[in-house]
């Protein structure tokens, strides 16, 4: 793969975690320990409710915050394959499938910038 290709692909990387780092933002707050880690943040609706409306404004907090949970879980995984293929770029093994060791289709990088797999080894 080419060096254009390469620096290329990069920047699309590097757009795409900062999209994914602005949208966990959002409803999660970054937690270092372990690294990459992100922390879905318990949303506080309404805190002037009171009696039954207060009871149902809690059940809507309990019921958002669990929707959030697998979107977090979602991003994160993305964003730690996003990581890793920039740690390859970094390193100079970039675009080499983790499981047979021979270069994935540039095309399938293209599309998938993250890829950690050639096509025959996703099958």
């Amino acid at each position: 793969m080419n060096q254009d290709t390469i620096k290329e692909l990069k920047e699309k990387l590097e757009k795409e975690k900062t999209g994914i780092e602005e949208e966990l933002k959002k409803f999660a707050s970054k937690d270092d320990r372990p690294r990459g880690d992100w922390d879905t943040k318990f949303p506080n609706l309404d805190s002037n409710a009171a009696g039954g409306s207060a009871m149902e404004t809690e059940a809507d907090e309990v019921e958002e915050y669990e929707r959030r949970l697998p979107i977090e879980h979602g991003l994160e995984l993305k964003l730690k394959d996003i990581n890793s293929a920039l740690e390859k770029i970094q390193k100079g093994n970039y675009g080499i499938c983790e499981k047979c060791g021979m270069a994935i289709e540039e095309e399938r990088l293209k599309t998938i910038p993250e890829a950690r797999f050639c096509q025959t080894c996703i099958i």
